[in-house]
């Protein structure tokens, strides 16, 4: 079994073997986890850049060769064994290492917690992960119950490595005031002035329980022996662990309860596992979170996740669809926003896309993240490549390599912002400079960043690419100073448009008529110099090559090169319907649209590092969802709602165990991509990322709002304009809207050629509300023409 339980806010999944690496993830303000159902995990925390305390099994920098060290089998995990002290024998949950065929098995990631429930022969684990809503811990409730008919005598062993800590300087030993296994290391650093700049570090990853073990071992080869993890030779013949310590060794929390239980008997046990700087904060931790008010704790994680589930919700035909979107859309939009996807130094296009989606969730925020970003700005309107977000921190990275697209995003977050609150004092906000004296307001910002966008460009007009656009590793197009961006061109004049309508609203003519005429002038440039006949090219190199065209082998056709030029008007009918085909018979998949295809299958140097990466992984033609969601936005902008929702619905993993044995993910977030070249390597197309980073959260989240459903701000009010697929006969949703909320109920009526709005009982001229009163409710009744037998037909045949 695999759906979803507990109205949509938790998943189950029932069989460990189903999906490996199928995972669920939680956050707060200070850390991330990511935990598999077989019990492997990565998490990091910011100290005050990302860190990790249970750490790879390699060494994560360049350093001398280690031979006394033993190599490398293992990845962090969170792992408990159960031995019968009996029959000596042995299981672990979730699942790993020792990988028993369970009786029963039930992984369940909800909202603000991951449980998982395992029986086996008559035992049964119940395990349940939560975190504090700030402090950097793991809080375990771990409960063994007999469910048989007789007593059991069994021992109960946590295990948590902390992995290869240091090159330097890594160990550990119990602490018995404590009560807890502390994994000691000093970070690695060469340099004189990085050993006062470490001081601050959380160097120690501690294990620690609310009551002390019978017995304990922190030496991870002292503990698997020769049995391995699988089997560890510290747990056969009815052995206790000896109690050791770890010395310039690989440490570990391990941990031997015995438990006498009789029959439907159980024992609980709460765990800490995290990081400290010092056997002091270790006792702060334990005392607040081992011995304190669990509830209270609990309640506080519960508050900070439901703050970011969101101001819409939809009741719609398909339950999976509404399941994802009441819950776990917001949810991932808001772990971007809020956490800033654990970084100092975010991307720029990153940090203000991730702001789109929290315009729905918490617009104070958005507004934050745009004077942040044009702060940051140089005077001469250059956007930069990553946003500080201390005063300690640095651009790292790919935030040192060149990329030319930032100023775009500028544009469409200030514009989405002004769409969504109507708040236009943000236009008059003082923002500085990163390279000048004194301040201007975010509406110079904005207008300078575009009149920079439109200087950098080549004989031809077209927007030089540097070492990359919005695709990172395209970074050998321009990096002679020559090659030129398609896709740029096209959301240059996008964001141009945009931005002409704002100034227009502000009674600035003079730069509203410039912005139209050089957005018309870059459509002109696009159709003359990038049109292939079928489809747009992607870019030209340094060399004078048009690339995305029909003659290249490989990378034939880019879909962001044709999405972009639906948004910025450069496709006229013709076009689209040249452009639409040739993406039906190229670039899609049964798991999505391809960002381009074929994928490359050998370095092309006048492209860049992207063509080096396996064909259909990351951006080498995989189905990148951030891709595939500026498509959908691209086919909402022309009418084109069955094919948008469709690309939309593609991204979701389906509730079912053959989609997910295929993506190998639950249906809990859309990852950055699945792996594509659907035609060159079938065997492993539409398999999963799993990473739940992506861009892609906040456009969708905004496509189903303003879109799919159709309600999206202007100046004055709310537009109602639904774009719901065809054979949706009907759908309700919720949406909050400058204080309003506004209840709406979507219907299909057969003879209507137009649609009908009634608000609050009373029909309404067009499809504008103007002047929406905040703390009044509206209540919407949308009638939409009926099924067409044209789309009906479409319908089918897809």
């Amino acid at each position: 079994m695999a759906d979803f339980i507990d109205n949509g806010t938790r998943f189950r999944l029932t069989d460990p073997t189903l999906a490996p690496a199928a995972a669920g993830y939680l956050w707060n303000r200070r850390m991330m986890i990511q935990m598999t159902c077989r019990g492997y995990a990565v998490s990091q925390y910011m100290d005050p850049e990302p860190r990790k305390y249970a750490h790879v099994p390699t060494i994560a920098g360049q350093t001398f060769m280690q031979p006394e060290h033993r190599y490398f089998a293992h990845h962090p995990g969170r792992f408990f064994y159960v031995r019968d002290n009996r029959s000596g024998a042995l299981f672990s949950a979730p699942h790993e290492p020792v990988r028993a065929r369970p009786d029963s098995f039930a992984f369940e990631p909800g909202l603000s917690d991951i449980r998982c429930t395992v029986e086996k022969d008559g035992l049964r684990v119940d395990l349940c992960l939560e975190l504090p809503d700030d402090d950097v811990a793991e809080i375990w409730t771990a409960t063994v119950t007999n469910v048989g008919e007789t007593g059991r005598d069994v021992s109960f062993v946590p295990y948590f490595p902390a992995g290869y800590m240091s090159w330097m300087n890594m160990g550990g030993h119990f602490d018995p005031e404590l009560g807890a296994v502390l994994c000691t290391s000093v970070t690695p650093y060469q340099a004189v002035e990085d050993y006062f700049r470490n001081q601050h570090l959380k160097d120690i990853t501690f294990l620690a329980a609310d009551r002390r073990p019978d017995h304990f071992e922190v030496s991870q080869q002292a503990f698997e022996g020769e049995g391995g993890l699988a089997d560890p030779s510290a747990l056969q013949a009815g052995g206790n662990l000896k109690g050791g310590d770890a010395c310039y060794e690989l440490p570990a929390g391990i941990l031997q309860y015995d438990l006498s239980l009789p029959a439907g008997g159980s024992e609980c046990i709460r765990l800490l596992f995290g990081p400290a700087r010092d056997t002091s904060e270790v006792s702060e931790l334990t005392g607040k979170y081992l011995r304190g008010d669990a509830e209270a704790v609990r309640r506080a994680s519960r508050a900070y996740i439901a703050d970011g589930l969101g101001s819409f919700e939809i009741e719609s035909p398909d339950g999976a669809f509404d399941a994802f979107v009441n819950n776990w859309l917001p949810r991932q939009v808001y772990y971007h926003g809020d956490t800033n996807r654990l970084t100092t130094d975010p991307q720029t296009r990153n940090y203000l896309q991730d702001a789109l989606g929290m315009v729905f969730i918490r617009p104070e925020t958005t507004r934050e993240v745009i004077l942040r970003a044009a702060s940051q700005q140089f005077v001469s309107g250059k956007v930069p490549d990553g946003i500080l977000l201390r005063a300690d921190a640095t651009l790292k990275y790919i935030n040192q390599v060149p990329h030319t697209d930032h100023a775009v995003w500028l544009v469409i977050a200030t514009c989405a912002y002004l769409d969504e609150t109507g708040d236009r004092s943000i236009l008059a906000a003082p923002a500085g400079w990163a390279d000048g004296a004194g301040s201007d307001s975010l509406y110079e910002h904005v207008s300078r960043a575009l009149r920079f966008l439109a200087g950098e460009v080549d004989e031809r007009g077209l927007p030089l690419i540097a070492q990359g656009d919005w695709n990172d590793p395209m970074n050998m197009v321009g990096y002679k100073g020559r090659g030129v961006s398609g896709w740029l061109a096209e959301a240059s004049s996008y964001a141009m448009s945009l931005w002409a309508d704002i100034c227009e609203a502000e009674a600035d003519h003079e730069t509203a008529g410039w912005l139209k005429r050089a957005s018309d002038a870059m459509v002109e440039r696009i159709n003359a110099h990038l049109w292939d006949g079928n489809w747009y090219a992607r870019g030209i190199t340094d060399d004078g090559a048009p690339f995305g065209v029909s003659s290249d082998p490989e990378g034939r056709i880019y879909l962001n090169a044709q999405s972009w030029a639906m948004l910025c008007g450069a496709a006229d009918a013709d076009r689209k319907a040249r452009m639409l085909r040739a993406i039906d018979e190229q670039l899609e998949t049964p798991w999505g649209v391809a960002m381009f295809a074929p994928a490359y299958t050998r370095m092309r140097e006048d492209v860049g590092r992207l063509t080096q990466k396996w064909p259909g992984s990351a951006e080498n033609g995989s189905v990148y969802n951030h891709a595939a969601a500026f498509y959908a936005a691209a086919l909402y902008h022309v009418d084109e709602g069955d094919r948008a929702f469709r690309v939309l619905r593609a991204m979701l993993t389906e509730p079912d165990a053959d989609d997910i044995a295929v993506r190998g993910q639950l249906p809990l977030y859309i990852p950055n991509y699945y792996r594509g070249a659907w035609h060159q390597h079938p065997r492993t197309a539409g398999r999963s990322s799993n990473l739940f980073n992506t861009g892609t959260a906040s456009w969708f989240y905004r496509l189903v709002i303003e879109q799919l459903c159709g309600l999206r701000g202007t100046r004055d009010g709310i537009v109602i304009a639904p774009q719901i697929p065809s054979d949706w006969q009907r759908c309700r949703f919720r949406r909050t809207f400058r204080g309003a909320t506004f209840k709406v109920d979507v219907e299909r009526a057969e003879g209507l050629t137009d649609r009908m709005i009634d608000i609050d009982s009373r029909p309404l001229d067009g499809d504008v509300l103007r002047r929406v009163e905040p703390g009044r409710t509206y209540d919407v009744k949308v009638k939409i023409p009926g099924q067409t037998q044209q789309q009906a037909q479409r319908h089918g045949a897809a």
